[in-house]
């Protein structure tokens, strides 16, 4: 017999955070530069032709999708990292995604000048950066799956990818040392986290890339959920383990690797999220988990570059919001709850 009240229990946070999404969504496009109220920003969106249907069409409205998009993958990024390693420490960025587009968006902007062609029309194109960065990400990628079919355990292919970023680091630190001052001052700019500055375009392409990311998190949820209780028992099950960490590097790389593309690296969400969510709703089924995550994330992010917008004068860091908002919040519930879900 169907319960209704087994499924109220199980659905029970998913509304509140549902509606606390929808009405971050709602603050973020209300305020900005400028506030404008729900009450005047609606009606407009559907009249066309005027000056604040363009802002919302071209500022707005993008970089609300965007923060949505963006928090909804890197949070689920994280998920998939820290079932994959077993590690509360395991980030979306662990991988060296994240460091290899640095790295190439280095070179772009602040070799450009010194190297010349290629370099200096892709720092100056609207796209330059985003397939740079791409690059970047997408050449790791590549050597880590490689490196995956001769490692065996997760355990060394997290300090590969540790050893990975460490190095890049080191190169991007070289680089920015040799730079110029207005060059190194761009990098800074994009190292900190953007996600205003997306057109529909590149709103399109997160979005696929959500969806695929999302696509392989459904299709490895029994290999998730087995690892939480050891590789022997996954094993048991059924599962191929060397099959299933190729599609979860592979769907993270996808997520990471586009935010990071567009929007810059956006540093603390994958990394806080999951466990907010494992410490708010003690489970561990990542059936149930999909969308406590995604909502997770993009509200964090909705909230974050809302802070940002209306702190102070100007317009803040989006990396220094997402720590300094994320991390006491994080810190209480352990707190509260003694111990860390995994």
């Amino acid at each position: 017999m169907f319960c209704f009240g087994c499924m109220a229990k199980k659905y029970s946070i998913l509304l509140p955070l549902a509606a606390a999404f929808l009405g971050l969504l709602v603050l973020n496009i209300s305020f900005g530069s400028s506030q404008i109220a729900p009450t005047a920003w609606v009606p407009a969106l559907f009249s066309g032709n005027t000056d604040l249907h363009a802002i919302l069409m071209v500022f707005r409205l993008p970089k609300a999708f965007t923060c949505v998009i963006a928090g909804a993958s890197l949070a689920l990024a994280g998920l998939m990292m820290q079932t994959l390693f077993r590690n509360p420490l395991a980030g979306p960025d662990v991988l060296g995604l994240s460091s290899g587009a640095s790295l190439v968006v280095a070179v772009v902007m602040m070799a450009g000048q010194t190297i010349g062609g290629w370099f200096l029309m892709a720092s100056s194109h609207p796209w330059g950066l985003a397939v740079a960065a791409t690059l970047g990400s997408s050449v790791v990628l590549l050597w880590l799956i490689a490196l995956s079919k001769i490692v065996r355990d997760n355990t060394s292919l997290l300090l590969i990818g540790l050893m990975v970023s460490a190095t890049t680091s080191s190169v991007v630190g070289i680089i920015q040392y040799m730079s110029q001052a207005s060059d190194l001052q761009l990098f800074l700019i994009w190292s900190l986290g953007n996600v205003g500055g997306t057109i529909w375009t590149e709103i399109g392409v997160l979005a696929i890339a959500l969806g695929f990311g999302i696509c392989i998190f459904i299709s490895q949820i029994k290999s998730l959920n087995g690892r939480l209780l050891g590789n022997t028992y996954a094993q048991s099950l059924g599962i191929n383990l060397a099959r299933s960490r190729h599609w979860i590097v592979l769907g993270t790389s996808i997520l990471v690797g586009s935010i990071t593309a567009f929007c810059g690296p956006i540093a603390f969400v994958g990394l806080a999220v999951p466990h907010f969510i494992r410490l708010v709703v003690p489970v561990s089924d990542h059936k149930r988990l999909l969308p406590l995550v995604l909502l997770g994330g993009a509200s964090l992010l909705l909230f974050c570059d809302w802070l940002a917008h209306v702190l102070g004068s100007m317009v803040l860091p989006l990396n220094a919001m997402t720590s300094i908002i994320g991390a006491p919040l994080v810190i209480s519930m352990i707190l509260r709850n003694k111990k860390v879900m995994l």
